[in-house]
């Protein structure tokens, strides 16, 4: 921060990029070094530089941590080294990496384990993780022509023929990305080497197709995130094939419509559709197309406002249906959680465009609403679908025996919190979360502590440890939520300040032990459902609440190892008697986050945050008369 003395002599555009360089510095491992261009407003602190420390994202860390510990990297490699012709070690895991989409969890893995080991350091990950590379190593020189699976090439053929077969470039997308994050993360080289061979593999193999014939594979099968991944590898290299590669992934039954600001989302496949976006975002940030940054503008707007359920997650029986119809097409293999993953992907590139406190607050309500409930406290596995209909309840994977897309997905969630708490641009800082947790900018002798319970409680503490007293200006994130009655102290003291575009911003000289205190009220909401005047959702600030409907009917099989609960069926459920001239008469506060409220037949009924509702059935739409 040592940039900041310099502010009033140079153009901001110089300040930005110099005040960057130089936090770089106290940056082991980070994307933001390969993120941050021109097309960059702000960039976000990375999770090496980011700290949890308490609370319930610190838990389910903790939980994620020790599962991937538990994951023996042997056999990960087993079905990789038999369709390199090497004899496996051990035999492999079941679930989805014994099928089609194999090695897609590998991938996943490398990702989760790279950036687990930037949160936390665990050297235990980062020895699995050199065993992976180095196995896959010893697959790929098997191999000799670059390429490397747990399936045969014959699953890309079949691809390309517009034959039956289950993703295979989904799967490659998965596992190419994982070795970038272990490049990444953990400073590896031989995982770029490997990308390298295996994107020169593809470059080759879809080099020799024309447009129509990659036109065709893509709408055939997924693709995962390839343009991704290739503008990614591209910007990593400066190798002008990955550019192309990336380029000939366009999806044009995907993106022709929303160039033109048509919503024909009606019928595609949710999990196909979003890293694709994702991946259109990344061109606008690698080559400056501002098309593909209206693409995907576009794209999330019309997720977050057409095609999203009260906790923000998104797709039913991983489709969409028509536009504000949500409330229709509620299932008990909606909202997958996959999707949930790629919207806040999509997400944080959108908030690195534009600092726009709109985006912080779908990132808030996805976090606490669609991430968080979907890990299982007590065995640390993810959930597939998260039912909305009323009447059900959550299922999860297995240790051993799932490896689903979302298993995958699940096991990167936990590892990354820490990625989009805190971003900056030029001499500001912005508070994006409020999560219990440490700022460490070491280079710069620069720390700042987030001490909260929110959302349990209303408030946050912000300390700041500096070398030397400096100028700055501090952005602490209005939600859409509060309404009135937030405020602002600092060192105890009430200050003023401005509150505009989304933001309560702090200008003034920092020192050492200066602390901010920032009160954020919350307030109970009933939003009543567009299609559907007798049902309505509850929120307590940024909170979705569920109400517990007991445990009738479930046990541990119909819990764990199934996608979702849609071969069971849902138990009747309460009409609850609510009007919203008195929401706070009729739901009643019985503690943090806690409330009650009566049926039309005079039971009680007692709603909880989603986040904390688990082995319970659950209404989140509810019933009201």
């Amino acid at each position: 921060m040592k940039i900041i003395n310099l502010l009033g002599k140079l153009p901001m555009s110089t300040i930005a990029i110099a005040y960057w360089a130089c936090l770089s510095l106290s940056c082991n491992s980070s994307w933001n070094e390969l993120l941050f261009s021109q097309n960059h407003e702000v960039k976000f602190f990375d999770i090496d530089q980011v700290k949890l420390l308490y609370g319930p994202f610190k838990d389910a860390q903790d939980r994620d941590k020790n599962y991937l510990l538990s994951l023996q990297p042997e056999k990960l490699l087993s079905r990789f080294r038999a369709t390199a012709g090497l004899d496996s070690l051990v035999p492999a895991y079941k679930g989805w990496e014994a099928g089609e989409l194999r090695g897609h969890f590998t991938g996943h893995y490398l990702s989760a384990c790279a950036m687990m080991y930037a949160a936390t350091g665990d050297e235990q990950l980062k020895r699995n993780i050199d065993q992976v590379i180095a196995g896959l190593k010893q697959c790929q020189d098997a191999n000799k022509d670059g390429y490397i699976s747990a399936f045969p090439e014959s699953f890309i053929e079949r691809a390309e023929r517009k034959e039956k077969v289950w993703a295979p470039y989904y799967t490659l997308h998965k596992i190419l990305a994982g070795l970038l994050d272990v490049n990444t993360y953990c400073k590896n080289d031989e995982a770029l080497g490997i990308a390298k061979k295996m994107a020169n593999w593809i470059v080759g193999r879809c080099n020799v197709l024309t447009h129509q014939q990659i036109q065709s594979m893509l709408d055939s099968t997924e693709q995962g995130g390839m343009n991704e991944v290739f503008y990614n590898l591209y910007a990593k290299t400066k190798e002008a094939s990955y550019l192309e590669l990336a380029k000939k992934f366009y999806q044009e039954s995907y993106f022709d419509p929303l160039a033109k600001r048509i919503d024909s989302l009606e019928g595609q496949h949710s999990n196909s559709f979003i890293p694709n976006v994702v991946g259109i975002a990344r061109a606008f940030e690698i080559t400056g197309d501002t098309g593909a940054k209206a693409m995907a503008t576009y794209f999330w707007d019309r997720i977050t406002k057409a095609h999203a359920y009260i906790t923000g997650g998104t797709s039913n029986d991983e489709h969409w249906g028509k536009p504000f119809q949500t409330d229709m097409e509620l299932g008990p293999a909606s909202h997958e959680t996959c999707c949930s993953y790629n919207m806040l992907k999509l997400t944080r590139h959108l908030l690195a465009w534009d600092p726009r406190s709109e985006y912080g607050d779908y990132y808030e309500k996805v976090l606490w609403n669609a991430i968080l409930p979907s890990q299982d406290p007590q065995t640390g596995m993810t959930m597939y679908y998260v039912p909305m209909a009323s009447g059900y309840y959550k299922t999860f994977g297995t240790q051993e025996t799932s490896f689903w897309c979302c298993t995958g997905t699940g096991v990167e969630n936990f590892s990354k919190t820490a990625n989009s708490i805190y971003f900056g641009k030029g001499d500001s800082l912005f508070i994006n979360q409020f999560i219990a947790s440490e700022l460490n900018l070491p280079a710069e002798k620069f720390y700042l502590r987030q001490d909260t319970k929110f959302p349990t409680e209303d408030n946050t503490i912000i300390s700041i440890t500096t070398g030397q007293p400096r100028k700055a200006t501090l952005l602490l994130r209005l939600p859409s939520w509060v309404r009135e009655g937030y405020s602002v102290k600092v060192n105890e003291k009430e200050i003023p300040f401005d509150a505009s575009n989304g933001y309560i911003s702090i200008n003034r000289t920092w020192k050492s032990g200066d602390k901010i205190s920032y009160l954020m009220p919350m307030k109970l909401k009933m939003e009543i459902t567009k299609n559907d005047k007798n049902k309505a959702t509850f929120m307590y600030g940024p909170v979705v609440l569920a109400a517990k409907l007991g445990k009738e009917g479930i046990i541990p099989k119909l819990e764990y190892g199934v996608y979702g609960p849609y071969n069971d069926k849902p138990i009747a459920v309460p009409v609850i008697k609510v009007s919203s001239k008195n929401l706070n008469g009729d739901l009643v506060k019985d503690g943090p986050l806690q409330f009650s409220a009566l049926t039309t037949k005079g039971d009680p009924v007692h709603f909880i945050p989603f986040y904390e509702l688990f082995h319970q059935r659950y209404m989140i739409y509810t019933l009201i008369n």
